[in-house]
């Protein structure tokens, strides 16, 4: 019997189970009405039906299904919070576990990428899954030299789960809206969709991770484990420690969240200056938060996982990006217009109004005016609304744009981060991070010849 049931019909029936749930379960909640119990705890209790449903098929189909519940799960703090409590618990659930295969398919696979006599090239080999994800779990083990590794076993049948799980999803992505408030759900599985051959190369993987291994290997902020062995449906990297993001989450300290929080942008924004790679699925169970060496006056580090989905920027970040957040923040309504109009984000049958534009994204930007700020679930939650709402001008002006292709998988990641961010309710230096690693975002000295002008 397979261990990630792969028939269509099967995965089908289950996720096709998700809508008529919710049907029943508002059938059930208005029966509770009707019979006097009040609107408030049926409403909570319908959530809490709702979520443990949703993400208990989510997390046991893995493949697609499960991809798309941690996709979802970082924008759990634009949820309104009467409705965001009962699904925290279930989402942070999702985002570090799954049912695992059985040992036995664990073994074939091995023996068939590493060959009969795999065992011998461990000291020691761990049968239970550490960790469980879309596409495939993790065991612990010792390498033959002696080093502690990560051993990513890829599911039988996979990428016909992925596809099939995706393409079903798509068909009722209009009912899954509602969850999140001003987001568009079609767009986020088609773009996962695309990225669905990427992911399942772990070949591509293991170049991205060992790419980005290189570059930090002494940075005294970020860990990224360097790649050991990778073969078709099996990726072998060093292992690291520390306390998952999840847990910093739902338990760390103030200090914890925020340096957490400062580092997660660190990175987000110096990845692709320093690597041409864009970490492109930031969600918790990805990171890991460890103790730096006091003695040497290190601090917390973050520990980066999983480089199955990644954006390939060699010039780094858009420079339009910078140059669009810097005159936007100058108030310079009309050349930020006119970039936008450039870069696509305006379509030419579009004309708005360049200041409706400007207060149309002030909001949204309000992390960069500051020296410091702090994210949090009711500040995430207000930007939702403020774009969510079909009465707002923000709502009608944002249907209005346009968001270019090569602008979609960055837009997901930053949108991601700041959901993770607001998760953590960290304190962070974003203008200090952009300033450093956002080509165009600094302010710009005058050349010789503006100088000169300037002083005559």
């Amino acid at each position: 019997m397979s261990d990630l049931p792969r028939k269509a019909v099967t995965r089908t029936a289950k996720l096709a189970a998700l809508p008529l749930g919710f049907a029943g379960r508002a059938t059930w909640g208005l029966g509770k009405r009707i019979v006097g119990e009040s609107a408030e705890i049926v409403g909570r209790e319908l959530q809490q039906r709702t979520a443990e449903q949703m993400f208990k098929v989510l997390g046991e189909l893995k493949g697609g299904a499960m991809k798309f519940g941690q996709a979802l799960s970082v924008f759990e703090s634009a949820l309104p919070e009467e409705i965001a409590g009962p699904y925290r618990a279930a989402l942070t659930k999702l985002q570090e576990a799954a049912p695992p295969m059985p040992t036995r398919t664990v073994h074939t696979v091995l023996a068939e990428r590493l060959g009969k006599d795999w065992q011998e090239l461990f000291l020691e080999f761990e049968d239970k899954p550490a960790a469980a994800a879309s596409i495939g779990q993790v065991h612990r083990g010792v390498w033959h030299d002696g080093r502690e590794v990560a051993v990513k076993v890829q599911y039988p049948g996979a990428g016909e789960a992925l596809l099939s799980d995706l393409n079903q999803l798509s068909r009722f992505a209009r009912l899954l809206g509602p969850l999140i408030p001003g987001m568009d759900i079609k767009p986020l599985i088609a773009e996962l969709k695309d990225r669905v051959s990427e992911e399942l190369d772990y070949g591509l993987e293991a170049q991205a991770q060992q790419a980005h291994a290189e570059e930090f290997v002494d940075d005294p902020d970020v860990v990224v484990p360097a790649v050991v062995h990778h073969c078709d449906q099996i990726l072998i990297t060093e292992w690291i420690d520390g306390v998952p993001l999840s847990e910093v989450i739902s338990d760390g300290t103030e200090e914890q969240r925020d340096r957490a929080g400062q580092l997660l942008a660190r990175f987000l924004f110096s990845g692709p200056a320093r690597t041409g790679l864009l970490h492109a699925d930031p969600h918790p169970g990805n990171f890991r938060l460890l103790p730096g060496d006091p003695d040497n006056g290190e601090d917390w580090r973050l520990g980066v996982l999983d480089f199955g989905t990644v954006d390939r920027l060699p010039g780094g970040l858009p420079t339009p990006i910078g140059d669009s957040l810097r005159l936007t923040l100058d108030g310079e309504a009309d050349t930020v217009y006119e970039l936008l109009c450039a870069e696509g984000f305006v379509k030419e049958s579009i004309e708005l109004d360049p200041d409706a534009v400007l207060d149309y994204l002030l909001p949204i930007i309000e992390p960069a005016q500051v020296d410091e700020f702090t994210f949090t679930r009711g500040w995430m939650r207000s930007q939702a609304a403020r774009v969510a709402d079909p009465r707002s001008p923000a709502y009608q002006l944002g249907k209005q744009l346009n968001l270019p292709p090569a602008y979609l998988l960055i837009h997901r990641v930053t949108l991601s981060t700041i959901g993770v961010l607001c998760q953590l309710g960290a304190t962070v230096r974003l203008r200090e991070e952009l300033e450093e690693w956002l080509p165009g975002f600094a302010a710009q000295e005058p050349t010789d010849e503006e100088g000169s002008a300037a002083e005559a």
